[in-house]
């Protein structure tokens, strides 16, 4: 399978973001990241759902949404109405996971678990047959553009492990400092999903970095 590429609109151009929307339409891209953030969460805020009702009609790809926000479950039926392929939650924002995933799925979504930096896989090993995918964060979430952590290598390798030997079916994506070399390392540990924002609006020729990360594969 070929990696899958989820470019992240949070570091698209917030003055032309239907552009950079149109740009992804006719890249490689799998699919289109969505980070949403509370600033309780998170020390940020970004998209709200007046934006994303907005830009709706015009993105192509599924919506990959990642919730960075507290009680993220309230918004299960908004993100159905919106036709969102994937819901992702924080493992940190969710007292009651396994009646989140429940939910999401009920509403006819992929259910997708995040975890920050600090927080180990070895968490998940319970609730991964009820799992489409697991985002690791490989920086601190909140921000774009910062120095991707070194560990999310042997986690990666480590979930991807936990995964394989269970015989599970779930993802594992990644999201943060995600560029050609980061990427291709990430790949090599297991990883199944790339989410990269500076890097592909920040190229010179995003389509080409697109492509790049695309052709990254497993060399077993």
């Amino acid at each position: 399978m070929s990696t899958i590429i989820s470019p992240s609109l949070l570091s698209a151009d917030f003055l032309h973001l239907e552009r950079d929307i149109r740009m992804i339409n006719q890249s490689q891209a799998d699919w289109l990241h969505i980070d949403i953030m509370d600033g309780v969460f998170v020390p940020n805020l970004s998209f709200g759902f007046p934006i994303l009702e907005a830009i709706r009609p015009i993105i192509e790809k599924p919506l990959d949404v990642h919730l960075m926000i507290v009680e993220p479950i309230k918004f299960v039926r908004e993100l159905s109405a919106l036709k969102v392929d994937t819901m992702n939650v924080h493992y940190e924002a969710c007292t009651h996971l396994h009646r989140a995933l429940g939910a999401i799925k009920d509403a006819g979504m992929k259910a997708a678990v995040t975890l920050n930096p600090h927080t180990p896989v070895e968490l998940l090993r319970d609730i991964l047959p009820e799992l489409d995918m697991v985002l690791l964060m490989s920086v601190n979430p909140g921000y774009g553009g910062q120095r991707f952590i070194e560990q999310t290598i042997d986690k990666t390798r480590r979930l991807r492990r936990m995964i394989d030997e269970g015989g599970h079916s779930c993802l594992i994506e990644i999201d943060g400092g995600v560029n050609a070399q980061t990427g291709a390392r990430l790949v090599e540990a297991g990883a199944d999903a790339l989410v990269a924002g500076s890097y592909v609006f920040g190229h010179a020729a995003p389509l080409e970095a697109i492509a790049g990360l695309k052709a990254l594969k497993r060399n077993s």
